[in-house]
């Protein structure tokens, strides 16, 4: 769906285009009229405008250069215009004085190609198979990266370099003096030959990284030198890194040597502050090389279609961990039977396995609980302040368009407006960040609910935390963005980020996590207490919302599931068109739920059931589904978690011996007489997969 500031956008781009051509057009009139004044300022407004939409229209640029007018074709077609001009004005011989010219620009576009093949070399060199943090990679003699404009931004190398030349050729048109034309080139020249000489100077011995070969090498020895046990496996588009990144303090509490296996190469910068050793194996090809390394297992926070590539080593033991549990199909997806072993929260995520019967045999189901909820408050009783704090945290509206999946658009506005009408209710909304993404309906609801809170919290008033409180805030988001910025500059590559973040700064989790916790707490003191607030602040987590609520309102999603951490009262919205006993039997995360209808009349029951605990019905049921859902309290969640992943890392040693007493039983048929038998393995080495498939 569009959003509210794509129409302005799309005007200004119209207009860009329009400008471009009008420009175009007026030097080509200019030229074969001979009218200096005119195509000279069309080149000069075109030139300027080209530049202009370099650093403010890029995504105009982009789409210019897929129907293959892009920066060169235009930059080209500007300076052939001029040459057309000078050729209609008198006092300037066309072979004697201007071909030398001609010459001398078309060289300055040679060279340009020239630094654009050194640099798809010098780009080519520098891309590893491997991309690293939190591991030394120094012995890949990594250095900086060469400057941007040289090596990554031809658009903006051919048209700052070409400034001179075409400056020079309008004063030309302008004087009659070929000097200047003759100058104006020249100084285009030497700045191409100088980029292009510097540029070569990063395929020179002392500043090529090692080639694939010696890389690989290096990652072997790395592996056998770090000896990692167990590995936290993802792939996954721009958005998702939110499903790895909930599983990093799980993953560094384990027993034994973590390590996160990326397949995207973008995906190194998105995963969040860690310890843990981060390494990205593009090609599959190379993905084997964990084959022969002590790694026992790998955990899955979510299935991609690279996923299958990994699974085929034999060696290593996959556990399925998904990134949230609900009631939704999504969740017993039939690519689990892939793994090894499921490892759900609950009995109810074992249920929901069994009844779904997609192939996942109940003994490879295994329970461990959901160690990220840890942070989440348990219930306290009743609010202690004037206000209520309602958490209205609604899920998207999915892919099939089931009204069922959110409550946004049948339900949103009501139940809101029910909210805003109890003037003891502080009301934080937290819409889903996809909401709109697929239904208009949803984005446009979406947008009535976010006008309807900010004109409830405009008619609001009271006392206000002093400025101290807002400075504490600031203060804290400023240390919270100096611990989580990458301090790269502008022009940093792969390489160069590997080798400035080759060795984290020890403890450096832990900090960012203790500045985190230092932020929210300063973040929600410097709101009063019965301000409303719509909480889009990418960085703000629901835990920390969960922990400033009393009560929840959402749909069927994991986020009902995890705020039973809490054992708080919880509503669910019923857009589905069920009848209440459906909708409870249909989705266990329901059942200590008060379920609302669309037309949110339940709302002012469910408030006094929370300000008055006597009056809550479903306080035991919260807490037998509590159990249901996310397994007992003892042992803790971390615990059990880490007895199943040691307990996974025995069997998969368990297969790594019958491999290789396969291996040796195997070789010595092979043998001639009189041939010595095979070394022994080293220990924690994987054997090959072919006697394995034999």
């Amino acid at each position: 769906m569009p959003s509210a500031g794509s129409s302005p956008r799309r005007v200004k781009q119209l207009a860009a285009l329009l400008a471009m051509a009008a420009a175009f057009c007026a030097q080509l009139l200019g030229a074969l009229l001979a009218q200096v004044p005119v195509f000279v300022t069309a080149a000069a407004a075109g030139l300027a405008l080209d530049l202009y939409l370099r650093h403010r229209q890029p995504a105009l640029l982009s789409m210019l250069s897929r129907i293959r007018f892009d920066v060169t074709v235009r930059q080209l077609l500007r300076d052939m215009l001029i040459l057309l001009g000078l050729l209609r004005i008198d006092g300037i011989d066309p072979l004697r004085e201007q071909a030398p010219l001609t010459v001398a620009l078309l060289l300055v576009y040679a060279l340009h190609f020239v630094c654009q093949a050194v640099a798809m070399l010098v780009r080519r060199t520098r891309t590893l198979p491997v991309v690293t943090r939190n591991i030394d990679a120094s012995a890949l003699r990594l250095c900086a990266a060469p400057p941007r404009l040289l090596a990554r931004r031809p658009g903006h190398r051919l048209l700052t370099f070409s400034v001179p030349a075409t400056t020079g050729l309008l004063v030309t048109a302008v004087t009659g003096d070929l000097h200047g034309g003759a100058a104006g080139i020249g100084v285009s020249l030497v700045l191409m030959a100088a980029g292009t000489v510097h540029l070569a100077t990063w395929l020179l011995p002392g500043k090529r990284p090692a080639n694939t070969e010696q890389t690989l090498e290096w990652l072997d020895t790395w592996l056998a030198e770090y000896r990692p046990t167990v590995a936290m496996y993802f792939s996954g588009g721009t958005s998702s890194a939110y499903q790895a990144n909930m599983w990093l303090s799980t993953l560094s509490a384990l027993d034994g040597k973590p390590l996160i296996v990326l397949r995207e190469r973008f995906m190194v910068q998105k995963i969040q502050a860690t310890d843990v050793p981060i390494l990205c194996i593009p090609r599959v090809s190379h993905l084997f090389a964990l084959e022969n390394s002590t790694l026992a297992m790998m955990l899955h926070p979510a299935n991609s279609g690279k996923t299958s590539q990994v699974l085929r080593i034999p060696s290593i033991k996959h556990a399925f961990t998904n990134h949230g549990e609900s009631d939704k199909l999504s969740s017993c997806n039939p690519y689990a039977k892939a793994y090894d072993e499921v490892w759900v929260a609950g009995p109810a995520a074992r249920e929901r396995y069994r009844l779904a019967e997609i192939g996942v045999d109940d003994k490879d189901v295994v329970e461990v609980g959901r160690p990220q909820l840890a942070p989440i408050q348990p219930w306290t009783g009743a609010p202690e302040s004037t206000y209520t704090t309602v958490l209205y945290a609604p899920t998207w509206e999915g892919w099939d368009g089931n009204p069922g999946n959110t409550s946004v658009v049948l339900a949103g506005e009501n139940l809101v407006r029910a909210l805003l009408d109890d003037e003891g209710v502080r009301l934080l909304y937290k819409p889903h960040p996809m909401t709109g993404s697929v239904d208009p309906a949803a984005g446009a609801a979406d947008r009535r609910i976010r006008a309807m809170i900010t004109e409830a919290a405009a008619r609001r008033s009271g006392p206000r935390p002093g400025l101290e409180a807002v400075a504490e805030a600031a203060r804290r988001r400023a240390e919270l963005d100096r611990l989580t910025s990458s301090d790269f500059r502008a022009g940093a590559d792969e390489l160069e980020r590997m080798m400035l973040q080759g060795r984290p700064e020890e403890g450096r989790a832990a900090l960012v996590a203790a500045a985190t916790e230092a932020w929210e707490e300063a973040y929600w003191a410097s709101f009063p207490e019965w301000e409303h607030q719509i909480v889009v602040t990418p960085r703000l987590g629901i835990y920390s919302c969960f922990n400033q609520s009393h009560l929840l309102i959402s749909d069927v999603s994991s986020v009902v599931s995890d705020y039973l951490h809490s054992e708080k009262p919880y509503a669910v919205a019923n857009t589905s068109g069920m009848t209440e006993a459906d909708f409870r039997a249909s989705f266990p995360t329901v059942r200590a739920a008060t379920v609302l209808t669309p037309d949110a009349s339940g709302v002012p029951e469910l408030l006094e059931s929370v300000r008055h605990p006597e009056k809550d019905l479903r306080k035991e049921a919260r807490a037998e589904l509590k159990a249901h859902l996310l397994g007992p309290s003892d042992p803790p969640s971390l615990v059990r978690f880490n007895a199943a992943a040691l307990a996974l890392c025995a069997e998969a040693d368990e297969r790594r011996a019958l491999m290789t007493a396969s291996l040796m039983s195997v070789i010595p048929s092979q043998r001639g007489p009189g041939q010595d038998a095979p070394a022994e393995p080293a220990p924690g080495a994987g054997g090959s997969s072919e006697p394995a498939n034999a």
